[in-house]
């Protein structure tokens, strides 16, 4: 016997190997995942001394004995998660050839002795309670992925983090800004990933705590199968071709569907022989129905699938379309496509709604399957997955399994332990997202009060994870909380997202704000509808949209520093907009001469009547009142109806595939031969000379209709 895999049963103790002293054990892989083991099973395992994989992961163990683990000098890969150990026996020194060591979701206080090992090449301990690091000089040289996320007690100095920087794939969590207002979350994730056999990681999640506002959110999970380069270009574009569909329609079938049309299209040649199951969950409020509540939005294609626990129960959200629907079945026939002995369209997919494969068009379509539903107070979480989780795991499964977890990333972990211990080959991951609806969910700004906020004010909005895996890269779990940071040396976020499309993340800077606070004195706003601060910007949806002079496919590069108030998205420039309940009186009016500048020119609100004597300008303090850098003037502080107009869109730096330097208008110009430039400088003289005996003909009485030009 080579192989056991007793998980999830009732053990709560072990057969011996033998009932002799001599062992001929020639186990060499043992899962025994979620059962009832204890510190008594360990000594057992020693009559396998040929053991390479252990899974011992949510089980009882309190300890791990030194002695019983230096016998097992074999072992390769180990996982003890989501048990109660304090520490990892030093003698797992004695393992030469280990190169996994899992032990996330534990007591675990001090550093294990795993960077002894001249093999290892994957740690996971997140979810612990380390508090500082003990490293080499020099770290092993085949170490790829160091997780230390969760450790809230961790605390690294800077000669640490810059021998940390120099790993592949380091994670830990970034210190948080806290809420201002104290209040609780109304959600919070975890998200975690997993390549499979393969070795290679075709699978990517999508989470934004905070999208276009901080009162909605977007996760995805995106899964290739086989494939690395469409999970990744769904990454780093799905979220930002969303936001321009939420500027269209706030239907919520209409948005999901053109969303996924148009990812089809930004697939571009990955997507003729490529494919990708993809699945979205949008949380939004309605902030023109201050009694309304938070609709979420699920939208999928493929295999991937999101259900939502409501009451304890599984509540699905999604839908896979296969060869065995009627409906579909019927639709392929009458397109003629060839369906395989297996089930397959050509032989390729057995997947009818799929992102990409538009050779199979159109057999194979991207519409999605799309739900809405409205959150409630009995609904505590939701669960989206790739193919791999739900292959393993169904969805009562996976809802009990969490239920009682209150981090939702070391439940996003849990998840993806016990689908690989089931036995999962493939690449999984799993974005947990905990909820917490309550009743008071309306808009108080009658009211002076405060409903619970999302996750911070101006948290990090958009966090997205990109690897490159070698191909000795191990089948071992990647994970990283909402807040965790990836360093990677191989790739990074925007070298991709300057590929493939617009932005994978967008940093808005951190403001604090106390409770009381107002960027508007005298007005009680919130959080339902926030006030535009000056020193910030939110990616909101705006109500002003301007062309520039870029393509329209979202290739350009973005790498310049954002420009306050507007946010620009290659096809578009988008300003931001606060027009909610405003109170105009003609009192607070602002009275802004008109100007002319470098950038353009603005006429105030109240423009002056030629020829009447200017009335007094308002002292601006702060950006209130002045010129920003995008040529647009905010408004006085007790005015709310303006709305800032960008008179010059952004200026970019040329990159990307199809940036091209900008072409001068030929109206704006006129070129004079240089055989004809002494005649023009003559006639243009003499025009002034008579513009100057004119006015002093006729004192300037009123402003004339219309002037003559001299050219």
């Amino acid at each position: 016997l080579r192989f056991l895999n007793a998980s999830a049963n009732k053990l709560e103790m072990l057969p011996p190997a033998t009932l002799s002293e001599e062992t001929h054990s020639i186990l060499q892989e043992l899962y025994l995942t979620n059962n009832n083991l204890t510190d008594k099973c360990v000594p057992l395992l020693t009559g396998h001394p040929h053991l390479k994989i252990l899974h011992m992961a949510y089980n009882r163990l309190q300890s791990f004995p030194a002695s019983k683990m230096a016998k097992l000098e074999e072992l390769e890969e180990i996982d003890i998660s989501g048990n109660k150990l304090k520490a990892i026996p030093t003698t797992i020194t004695n393992c030469r050839r280990m190169h996994t060591v899992i032990a996330h979701s534990n007591c675990i206080e001090v550093f294990p002795e795993v960077m002894q090992l001249s093999e290892i090449k994957c740690v996971d301990l997140s979810c612990n309670e380390l508090s500082e690091v003990t490293l080499p000089e020099n770290l092993p040289p085949k170490l790829q992925e160091l997780d230390l996320t969760g450790n809230p007690r961790l605390a690294l100095d800077h000669k640490t983090l810059e021998l940390l920087n120099n790993i592949r794939c380091f994670k830990i969590d970034q210190p948080s800004a806290g809420d201002a207002s104290g209040a609780p979350a109304v959600w919070s994730h975890g998200y975690t990933e997993a390549s499979g056999i393969k070795n290679k990681l075709c699978v990517a999640a999508l989470s934004a705590n905070n999208f276009c506002d901080n009162r909605e959110a977007l996760y995805g999970v995106f899964d290739g199968d086989r494939n690395v380069e469409v999970p990744y270009l769904l990454q780093c574009t799905m979220s930002d071709i969303l936001a321009e569909e939420l500027q269209k329609t706030k239907n919520e079938e209409e948005y999901m569907i053109n969303t996924f049309i148009v990812m089809q299209r930004k697939l571009g040649t990955a997507g003729q022989k490529l494919g990708g199951s993809a699945v979205l969950c949008h949380i939004k409020h309605d902030p023109m129905d201050p009694g309304g509540c938070f609709t979420l939005t699920s939208a999928n294609v493929g295999k991937c699938q999101t259900v939502l626990c409501r009451n304890g129960k599984p509540l699905p959200l999604s839908r896979c379309y296969m060869m065995s629907c009627e409906e579909e079945l019927k639709r392929i026939k009458q397109h003629k496509a060839i369906i395989t002995e297996d089930g397959k369209v050509n032989g390729v997919t057995d997947s009818t709604r799929i992102l990409g494969y538009t050779f199979l068009h159109p057999s194979v379509v991207p519409r999605p399957h799309v739900q809405s539903i409205t959150l409630t107070p009995q609904d505590e979480f939701f669960i989206l997955g790739s193919k791999g989780l739900w292959d393993s795991l169904s969805m009562n499964e996976a809802v009990e399994a969490v239920r009682n977890v209150p981090d939702a990333l070391a439940a996003a972990k849990k998840l993806c332990t016990l689908a690989q211990s089931y036995g999962c080959n493939d690449s999984i991951s799993a974005v947990v997202v905990q909820l917490n609806v309550t009743e008071d969910s309306f808009c108080c700004c009658e009211l002076n009060g405060v409903p619970p906020p999302s996750p911070g004010i101006f948290p990090q909005s958009v966090n997205v994870v990109i690897k490159d895996r070698p191909a000795d890269a191990l089948g071992m779990p990647s994970s990283s909380s909402g807040m965790a940071s990836e360093i990677s040396s191989e790739i990074s976020t925007s070298e991709m997202s300057s590929e493939v499309g617009s932005t994978a993340s967008d940093e808005p800077p951190q403001v604090t704000m106390n409770e009381n606070s107002s960027a508007y004195p005298g007005e009680q706003r919130c959080m339902l509808h926030p006030v535009c601060l000056s020193n910030s910007f939110q990616r909101q949806l705006s109500s002003a949209t301007f062309s520039s002079a870029f393509s329209d496919n979202g290739l350009d590069s973005d790498d310049e520093e954002p420009i306050e108030g507007v946010f620009t998205n290659g096809s578009r420039v988008e300003v931001e907009v606060d027009i909610h309940c405003s109170r105009t009186k003609e009192k607070q009016l602002l009275q802004v001469p008109m100007e002319a500048s470098d950038e353009g020119i603005v006429i105030s609100a109240n423009e002056d009547e030629p020829g009447l004597p200017k009335k007094p300008e308002y002292s601006a303090t702060g950006t209130i009142g002045r010129w920003r850098g995008n040529g647009s003037v905010a408004p006085q502080e007790r005015s709310h109806n303006l709305i800032e107009v960008a008179t010059d869109a952004p200026l970019r730096k040329t990159g990307g595939y199809f940036a091209a330097p900008a072409q001068p208008d030929p109206d704006d110009q006129f070129i004079i031969p240089p055989e004809l430039e002494e005649e023009v400088k003559e006639i243009m003289k003499q025009h002034q000379e008579q513009q100057q005996q004119q006015q002093r003909q006729y004192p300037m009485d009123h402003l004339a209709d219309y002037y003559d030009t001299p050219l």
